[in-house]
């Protein structure tokens, strides 16, 4: 009797496709007991469906679909589209271009000024007690100037200007970078999550084609009741499994709609671009060349070049000037028109600046400050990215031997099914467990794999950019 319930299972499990059995010799047909048990027929139909054992889950899985587009392209084009819209990047370019004209300000010190003054006053003249004139009197005044030399002030403050605007356009490139590694970054963890809950839907298939052929079996055979029992908690198991990875999914599709907004097309698939370690040594020399990195050396350069300023703001300067007026005044005898017309050379010459030394002090201060700043963020970007060149190439190992495992659990689980079904040496539980196993090594082999794309995406994004590979 329990040979013919094995035999159904397995042909139930067959008809399902569900399990391919080892290809072995047919077993014998057993005797006459075979007319005797009443058997109903398995419910192959349902579990020869793609969905086989979702319906009962009552989901729908089209947001496990994945494009068949061109990766990188994709990845490309999810960048593109998350910086034209992004509102912050905007004002970064914005900031950016303010910094410019303040640079074009700061060169336009160096050329010529001139003014225009006019005025007009009412005038009553009187000597003593006599009354003299009355009327208006009007006046113009056009100055001009023009400084001939200043121990080259204006030269820094232009020099600090133009660091000032590397420094914004450094600040919007690296906004930019950690946008497109957060998007990136996003778009993987959707696949991953697509890709798990395509493994996890195999996994509810098989155990739910599992308790529709131990139902059949467990209404001839109440003693295989408990096996029924754990096919359902794999099954519940499975699910909840499956649950979990489409929450996940669904909450990365929000956070990535915020960044690219909405439709998202298709998730992508495993990106080859990104699952090479890049070199060490050249990563290590294109840190130098990282927006951060851009920064804070232009913030040091705009920190010597305003201390500079601020010491040759204290020095002697020499101003070319000139003048003219020309005013209208009443007098007893009439109204006078006046005109005076002069030019010049000035020189101002500091004597006593309270204070002076301590603000160049200041401003020399700052300039080391930053330089050390700067120092310090090479010092911990390089021992970042041997951090995570280390985690990259332990994460690809981690998945070639996961590969390895995946085979191994492969062939346990089919020789686990074969010796269940022809010597009965194996229980149900351990075809459960089997099947347990191998499933798990598969998620384990899709984290390790988007794992180490993200890891390798973040190295990129220390030097040129994320979107370098892309390319």
């Amino acid at each position: 009797m329990s040979y013919l319930l094995r035999s159904l299972l397995v042909l139930a499990l067959a008809a399902s496709g569900s399990w391919a059995p080892a290809q072995t010799r047919p077993p014998k047909k057993p005797a006459a007991p075979a007319a005797a048990v009443p058997v109903e027929a398995p419910p192959s139909s349902r579990c020869n469906e793609d969905d086989a054992g979702l319906s009962r889950m009552g989901r729908d899985m089209n947001t496990l679909e994945t494009g068949s587009g061109d990766p990188r392209s994709e990845l490309q084009a999810l960048v593109g589209k998350t910086l034209s819209r992004s509102k912050g990047v905007g004002a970064l370019r914005a900031y950016s271009e303010a910094a410019r004209q303040d640079l074009l300000d700061a060169q336009a010190q160096s050329g010529p000024s001139a003014s225009l003054n006019i005025s007009t006053t009412g005038v009553r003249l009187s000597t003593g007690s006599s009354y003299t004139a009355t009327g208006g009197q009007y006046a113009a005044t056009l100055s001009a100037g023009m400084p001939l030399w200043d121990a080259g002030r204006v030269a820094k403050l232009s020099e600090w200007r133009k660091e000032l605007a590397t420094v914004a356009e450094q600040g919007q490139r690296s906004s930019e970078e950690q946008l497109a590694l957060t998007v990136v970054s996003l778009a993987l963890d959707r696949s991953r999550y697509v890709l798990q809950g395509q493994v996890y839907t195999q996994y509810v298939r098989k155990m739910a084609c599992l308790v529709d052929a131990l139902e059949i079996i467990t209404k001839a055979d109440r003693g295989r009741a408990s096996e029924l029992v754990q096919a359902q908690k794999s099954l519940q198991q499975a699910d909840m499994s499956l649950e979990q990875t489409l929450s996940a999914l669904r909450q990365t599709e929000v956070r990535l709609k915020r960044l690219v907004g909405e439709p998202l097309p298709p998730s992508i698939g495993m990106t080859p671009a990104l699952s090479l370690m890049p070199d060490l040594e050249q990563m290590q020399s294109d840190i130098l060349m990282g927006p951060d990195i851009a920064q804070v050396e232009a913030q040091a350069r705009s920190q010597r070049s305003l201390a500079e300023a601020v010491i040759a703001g204290q020095r002697p300067s020499v101003n070319l000037t000139g003048s003219m007026a020309a005013a209208l005044r009443p007098t007893a005898s009439g109204d006078v028109r006046t005109t005076d017309i002069g030019a010049g050379v000035s020189i101002t010459i500091p004597i006593l600046q309270p204070g002076a030394q301590a603000q160049a002090s200041a401003a020399m201060q700052r300039y080391r400050a930053t330089v050390l700043q700067k120092d310090d963020a090479v010092e911990a970007k390089r021992y970042r990215l041997l951090e995570m060149h280390e985690l990259g190439t332990s994460t690809l190992d981690r998945a070639r031997r996961i590969v390895e495992i995946l085979r191994n659990s492969d062939r346990v689980r089919a020789s686990t099914l074969q010796q269940w079904q022809q010597l009965g040496r194996r229980s149900l539980f351990d075809v459960m467990a089997a099947e347990s196993d191998y499933y798990s090594m598969r998620v384990a082999h899709v984290n390790a794999m988007f794992d180490a794309q993200q890891v390798v995406a973040l190295i990129w994004s220390m030097g040129r950019g994320v979107v370098t590979p892309l390319r």
